[in-house]
This record gives structure tokens, C-alpha cells and sequence, in this order.
């Protein structure tokens, strides 16, 4: 992979190098590195490595640290979701407290889009435009089809024979639609609908009214839209001078699954492809032999993104919805930053 070595952050075996970009006005002579639009368009890409269900792996390249920390935090934090927020309890004779069922409950990732809401202030009126409504009700009983003559058949009955709805499931959730929100949604409820909250025995039930509001993560955990959202520097491997053809399994080794192939005649060569996976252990920086054979270093402006989500949104969906949030907030402080401009122009010189 050929890199501008101006782009690589070096990585020795106790220290790394190069860490903050150089590319800024008056850093090189005769070099303009003002920041101009049109080249950052040209620099900047986006493409997506592996989708699934539920996790994405993408590379964003050609961004400062700061803008892809920025994405990752806002992805966690600031993009908002819908989770329960009040509970009303009317029975609860399980073995799990109400606060602690309450805290399990709000934990359960909604499927549902929260463009569809608007977001509910503490002191607001619960609306069909704010809040939906869940109900909650499940009773345990004794299966009347399992007797004692069943044992000859079953010595050893599970619950499931013993029992009627003996575990409390985050699929026994029940959407009240309110007002217009059967047009507007359809399938709400649960992402997942066999999360266990509660295990029960005859006798015991629960009967709750739920809540659920949008919010974002950094009020509560609960509507924080992803599982993990992280990034890291792409590796960048160069084999400096032919590494001796008895010791290339042990050289493939110090790297990750992948980074190194060995062909047949015990040629080693980097693998473009399989070289994104590796953790850059610097295992071989510690072999006096390898370690003047090898050059170790991570691209700068190269992140390699891994996203899971655990809510409505899919996983594809997640960046461009971080992008919006931030630029809601680039105008919010622009409009703050012109309004603090135009109140000092308002100001008498003799008042300053």
C-alpha cells in the first residue's frame, strides 16, 4: 500500500511517532495547506466493509481524529431513541423489586422510529405526539395438563411442563395505540421479544402501565441507540528487506490472522486486504532479527468504524443520523456566535 508518509503515525516497540497532522499553513515552505473545500471532498471517503443485521463495519477516510471521535460520541450519546421511562405498577408479586424491574424494563431497545415522536419535557403532557403507552399483565399458573401420573412418563418435567407463562418475557409487552398513532406506526414493540425480566411460580403476577418517551444517551444509558461504537487507526505494514525463508511461519505469526501470506517457495508478502485486521501487537518490533526487517505505522486520517445497534435504527442508518445531530449543532452555534456578534455592535462605545 503506497501511503504519503506525511499521513502515518510511526509505531515503535515502546513508543509511537508523527501523532498530529502536519498539513497546515506554514508547516512546509512554498506549500499552501489552507483548508479549501473542494480537496477535502476530493480526500474524504466513506465505504462500508461488512453489513448485517444488526452491526456495520465501515472506513471513513480523509476526516481529522476529531471529527470521527466527534461521530463515535455523538453516535452514542447523541442520537435519540425511545425507551420506557415511567412505570406504573398496580401488582407486582414477583421476586423482583418494582425499582429493579422498572431499571430492566426501561432497557428494552423499542422498535420504533423516533422521527415519528417528539420529545417529551419533564412537566409535559403525555400525548399521542410524545408517549407511547405499554401494557404489561401476566399471571403464572400451575399446567393442569402435568399430574403426578405424568411423572411416570417425565421423571424430570421442566418449567415449561410444570408451568404457564413462568417467565416474564420482553415479548408479553402489549402497545396501546393512543390517539393517531395506529396510522402513523405500525409493528411497535420490542427489537427482541425473548428477553427474560422475571422468572415466576403459580401464584405470582404482574400488571404495570409503561411509558416510553425519546430521549438520548447522554440523559440515560437506556436510549443510547448503540451497543458499541468504536474506531481504529488502519494499520499500515512494510517489509523493509526479505525476511529469511526458514523463519517466515514465525514472521507471519507476530501479526494478525491474515495481515501476512507466505506463498509456497516461503516468499512473505503483506496482504493488502487482510492487512486492515491487524492489531499491530508490535510482537515482531521485540525480535532483534525481524525488527530492522519491518516498518510499522497507522494511517492518520484512516477509521476503521465498528457499529452495532440495538435499537430501530439499522446500522447503515447510524452516521448519516450523527451527521444530522452535528449539524444542528453547527447551526445552533452559529446562530449563538451571531447573535453574541450583533448584541456587541448594538452596544454604545460609551457603555463598553
Amino acid at each position: 500500500m503506497d501511503v504519503n508518509p506525511r499521513r502515518l503515525v510511526g509505531i515503535g516497540a515502546e513508543r509511537i511517532s508523527n501523532v498530529a497532522d502536519s498539513e497546515f499553513p506554514g508547516h512546509y515552505p512554498n506549500e499552501d495547506n489552507s483548508w479549501d473545500l473542494e480537496k477535502f471532498k476530493r480526500k474524504l471517503t466513506v465505504q462500508v466493509q461488512r453489513l448485517s443485521q444488526r452491526s456495520i463495519e465501515f472506513d471513513l477516510v480523509g476526516v481529522d481524529a476529531s471529527i470521527a471521535n466527534a461521530f463515535r460520541r455523538i453516535m452514542i450519546a447523541e442520537v435519540p431513541t425511545l425507551a420506557i421511562e415511567h412505570v406504573y405498577v398496580f401488582n407486582n408479586t414477583t421476586v423482583i423489586h418494582d425499582e429493579i424491574l422498572a431499571h430492566r424494563l426501561g432497557l428494552i431497545p423499542l422498535n420504533v422510529d423516533p422521527a415519528l415522536l417528539d420529545s417529551r419535557k419533564d412537566g409535559d403532557t403525555p400525548t399521542d405526539r410524545n408517549t407511547l403507552e405499554f401494557k404489561l399483565h401476566l399471571e403464572c399458573s400451575q399446567n393442569p395438563a402435568f399430574n403426578k401420573s405424568s411423572l411416570t412418563t417425565n421423571p424430570n418435567p421442566s418449567d415449561d411442563d410444570l408451568y404457564i407463562n413462568h417467565q416474564l418475557l420482553s415479548g408479553h409487552l402489549q402497545w396501546i395505540p393512543v390517539g393517531e398513532q395506529s396510522d402513523r406506526m405500525t409493528d411497535v414493540g420490542p427489537t427482541t421479544k425473548d428477553i427474560v425480566l422475571a422468572k415466576l411460580r403459580p401464584g405470582q403476577a404482574v400488571d404495570m402501565t409503561l411509558h416510553a418517551v425519546k430521549n438520548i444517551g447522554s440523559v440515560h444509558a437506556k436510549w443510547s441507540p448503540v451497543a458499541t461504537a468504536t474506531y481504529r487507526l488502519h494499520p499500515n505494514i512494510i517489509i523493509k528487506s526479505p525476511i529469511p525463508i526458514e523463519r517466515a511461519d514465525e514472521f507471519a505469526k507476530c501479526f494478525s490472522a491474515g495481515a501476512v501470506k507466505v506463498d509456497k517457495k516461503g516468499v512473505v508478502k503483506i496482504d493488502k486486504k487482510g492487512m486492515r485486521n491487524d492489531t499491530v501487537s508490535r510482537e515482531v518490533l521485540r525480535d532483534p532479527e525481524f525488527k530492522d526487517m519491518v516498518e510499522l505505522s497507522r494511517i492518520r486520517d484512516w477509521f476503521i468504524f465498528s457499529v452495532e445497534s440495538e435499537s430501530a435504527y439499522k446500522p447503515e442508518q447510524l452516521l448519516p443520523e450523527a451527521i444530522t445531530v452535528m449539524k444542528q449543532k453547527i447551526s445552533e452555534m452559529r446562530a449563538s456566535a451571531m447573535q453574541l456578534s450583533q448584541a456587541s455592535e448594538d452596544v454604545p462605545m460609551a457603555d463598553v
